[in-house]
């Protein structure tokens, strides 16, 4: 939001530098971003001063007439100049740039003034024309002036050129009513003690009701007030200077007297307001409506919109006119010809005025403002006020009585205040006289006070204050959050209660990053927002459809992300084309579904990515590509940390998101899949490498997580291991060995594990040979040759039996 500071002192006496404001502002929640410097005229005739002609002998050098000059710019010392302007004469009173001043002249490039010799004579100045100062087109010869200020007085100041100041302020969001001239000097009146003065607008009279424009407002959730007033007579033109400086300071291009007013009370109270000519609207009459859905209408710049059923519209008796809030009709606008005004101002819902400005795209000063929250009670004083000055500026006279469609005032919220949480949340005690003051500066009318506490009634342009702890935040940034000291022991307070977290679940997300650190993963955060390209490559595989974001920055941002796949994918990808490829990432981040036309749903992942070497080359041990089994020694980490048991597993189906992979399932629940992405889909991100990944259902895990843990007293006799070298057809998985095993034997067999697979033309075609090893334990004796040897038997007799094993031995 910009500020001009020549504007501001309009409203509230301000002595204070544009530094001096930044610190003030700044301190009390109006961030200042950027100062610039405004000149009326390019370079604001810095170096330019008032001197006096002291002596002037002409020479003649080529045919050419030039003057010699010793002009008096109030050093104490003559400065020579050489002057070949015909006009110039001893004793006159002219403007002097003098040496290291930069001029811009008004056709030309600017140029800085130096020492030099001109024909021979030194020269340390210019005697300067209208047109070298950049102060008009005359170059008939120097500009002769008829003044009492001393020499060396600035020429700014001369023909008073003061400069003005845009300050740039990081409005937030909370503080609507900051954002325009008046709210700046409200909190200036409060930090500064300081009265500000609102524009005489008491004089407001209707010459006649001629040509009133009846109202009716449909929808008043949407609109609760609507007030307006018509002005005949008006001369539609170019802006004086003054109301063109005002708007140029703070960045907007001037257009006509009528439109510029608009602008000019949307900046300096807050409230945006639309001019329409009256002779435009059909039947003299508006309506506050919406409009079938589909309806389409064309806004101020000539665009075509399609409007939606929960548009709010500004109608007249047969038409839209106007997207409430937002943006107002071509066709009603004011064009050069219009002679008679309807003048609006009204206050609209910010939740209907913020949708319609997101569904068409439409950022304007007056939805900026009415999404925010406007002032109700400042209505009629702002339509008056810019009727009298459309009067002053156009012509004409009022010949309407004003429209109201809520002459009552809104009620202000009324808070209640303690003392002790004041105290408690400020950290510091402040004097309850200060207290009062300060609140009174800021309008909020403090009243029913006791020892203990009062009651604050916040006035209707303070949207944002609603709370205790909103008006202790007031408090807060005008006495100075600078002026409160750190206490020996730092802590922190709040009012709100909050509740305890349950099942530890708000903790558990930290403990798996620790443990994902501590394996050497490192954390990622992507954009949820992606290409829709991405989730149409595995369409099949998703549960729902892209949620489509209507006011996308761009195609690659246009949906919400659907698989955390591919957001990792770049993630991977941006990190590979920086020579960074051994790479392990995991990320906590949702997926967004459209299930139904009106039904959307979130969901929790975490998310693991592996690609490159498992560890660095080194001198000690070899690298080697990462693998699947490290992918599941990771996963099998976490169901652990959770305390996740009697999970079982399955193989994925092939050809959507994986090359091959398993899930892991709790009962008919899948918790996890993890596998190899395809290659065709890595490219899609330009990734060259081969990545691992798991897709872990968070919100399932977090159902199945628990702190409980179960002890077993370890045995007190020995385990014994036995190995098998189990010939088998290719297509037998580990998990079918594993299933066999338990089968046949459930007492004794601890574990199973595979330490060697071979395949050779040895074996035959199709064949591999597997070599497991057998964990046995009894807990309640050692284990006998006999056992060992019945136990083994009966594994290799299933084997066999099950999966036609050939046991080499």
């Amino acid at each position: 939001m910009n500020i001009s500071l020549n504007w501001l002192k309009q409203y509230i006496s301000l002595t204070e530098s544009p530094e001096e404001l930044d610190q003030l502002l700044t301190g009390c929640g109006l961030e200042v971003e950027e100062i610039e410097r405004i000149d009326s005229v390019p370079g604001g005739l810095q170096g330019v001063v008032i001197g006096e002609v002291l002596t002037c002998e002409p020479f003649t050098v080529k045919e050419k007439q030039l003057h010699l000059t010793t002009v008096d710019i109030g050093t104490g010392e003559p400065t020579t100049i050489v002057c070949g302007a015909a006009n110039v004469a001893a004793g006159q009173r002219v403007v002097v740039a003098t040496v290291g001043a930069t001029i811009y002249p008004t056709n030309g490039e600017p140029f800085t003034i130096g020492k030099r010799k001109v024909y021979g004579h030194p020269s340390e100045g210019m005697i300067c024309a209208e047109d070298e100062l950049g102060l008009g087109t005359s170059h008939a010869g120097i500009m002769v002036l008829t003044t009492d200020l001393p020499n060396g007085t600035p020429a700014a100041t001369y023909f008073k050129l003061e400069p003005d100041y845009r300050i740039v302020i990081g409005l937030t969001p909370n503080r609507a009513d900051a954002a325009s001239h008046i709210g700046v000097a409200r909190d200036l009146k409060a930090l500064l003690h300081r009265d500000i003065k609102l524009p005489f607008a008491d004089n407001f009279y209707a010459a006649n009701n001629q040509h009133p424009i009846d109202v009716v407002v449909e929808n008043t959730e949407a609109c609760p007030r609507f007030c307006g007033v018509t002005i005949d007579g008006v001369k539609v033109a170019e802006s004086p200077d003054w109301l063109k400086q005002s708007l140029l300071a703070i960045g907007l291009r001037p257009i006509n007297n009528i439109v510029d007013i608009t602008n000019f009370i949307c900046h300096e109270l807050g409230q945006p307001m639309h001019a329409y000519d009256w002779h435009e609207l059909a039947g003299q009459k508006i309506v506050v409506k919406t409009m079938p859905e589909g309806t389409k209408f064309v806004t101020l710049d000539g665009i075509e919109r399609t409007l939606s059923s929960e548009d709010l519209m500004i109608c007249d008796a047969e038409k839209p006119v106007g997207i409430a809030g937002v943006f107002g009709g071509q066709e009603s606008g004011i064009k050069e010809t219009t002679t008679r005004v309807f003048l609006e101002v009204a206050y609209f819902s910010p939740d209907w005025v913020r949708k319609s400005s997101m569904r068409h795209g439409l950022k304007t000063d007056a939805s900026f403002r009415f999404e925010r929250g406007t002032d109700p009670n400042f209505k009629l004083y702002t339509l008056k006020r810019a009727a009298l000055l459309m009067q002053e500026l156009a012509g004409g006279k009022i010949t309407s009585e004003i429209t109201d469609t809520h002459p009552a005032q809104f009620k202000p919220a009324q808070v209640l205040m303690s003392y002790r949480n004041i105290d408690r949340l400020i950290g510091q005690k402040i004097p309850h006289e200060q207290i009062h003051q300060i609140l009174t500066d800021l309008d909020i009318k403090v009243w029913n006070g006791t020892e203990e506490g009062f009651t604050a009634s916040i006035p209707a342009y303070r949207v944002d204050v609603t709370r205790e702890a909103d008006v202790i935040e007031e408090i807060l940034r005008i006495y100075g959050l600078n002026n409160i000291g750190l206490s020996a022991n730092l802590r922190t307070d709040y009012l709100a209660k909050f509740p305890e977290p349950s099942k530890d679940r708000e903790r558990v997300p930290f403990k798996i990053s620790q443990l994902l650190a501590g394996a050497g993963f490192q954390e990622i955060f992507t954009n949820s927002l992606t290409k829709p390209a991405y989730a149409a490559s595995i369409k099949d595989s998703l549960p729902g459809e892209d949620v489509e974001i209507l006011n996308k920055l761009s195609e690659d941002l246009g949906v919400m992300r659907q698989s955390m796949l591919f957001s990792g994918l770049e993630a991977l990808a941006h990190n590979v084309n920086r020579r960074q490829r051994d790479l392990k990432f995991f990320e906590f981040g949702k997926t967004y579904h459209k299930m139904q036309p009106h039904q959307y749903v979130e969901k929790p992942h975490l998310a693991l990515y592996l690609t490159g070497n498992i560890v660095s080359e080194s001198w000690q041990q070899k690298s080697r590509p990462v693998a699947f089994h490290d992918l599941v020694s990771t996963v099998n980490r976490i169901f652990k940390k959770m305390g996740v048991k009697g999970l079982t597993t399955q193989e994925v189906e092939t050809g959507n998101v994986w090359a091959y992979g398993l899930q892991y399932l709790k009962g008919k629940q899948v918790l996890a899949t993890i596998g190899l992405v395809r290659s065709d889909l890595t490219k899609l991100t330009d990734l060259k490498q081969a990545v691992f990944f798991a897709d872990l259902d968070w919100a399932a895990l977090l159902d199945h997580y628990t702190t409980e843990v179960t002890f077993q007293e370890i045995s007190k006799f020995p385990e014994v291991r036995r190995d098998l070298s189990l010939v088998l057809d290719k297509t037998i998985s580990f998990k079918q060995i594993q299933e066999v095993a338990f089968k046949y034997e459930k007492n004794l067999l601890q574990s199973l594990n595979v330490f060697d697979i071979y395949e050779g033309p040895n074996l035959g075609e199709g064949k591999k040979s597997y070599s497991v090893s057998f964990t046995l334990l009894d807990a309640s004796q050692t284990l006998t040759d006999s056992q060992i040897d019945k136990t083994m038997n009966r594994l290799m007799l299933g084997f066999e039996k099950e999966l036609e094993a050939v046991i080499r031995k």
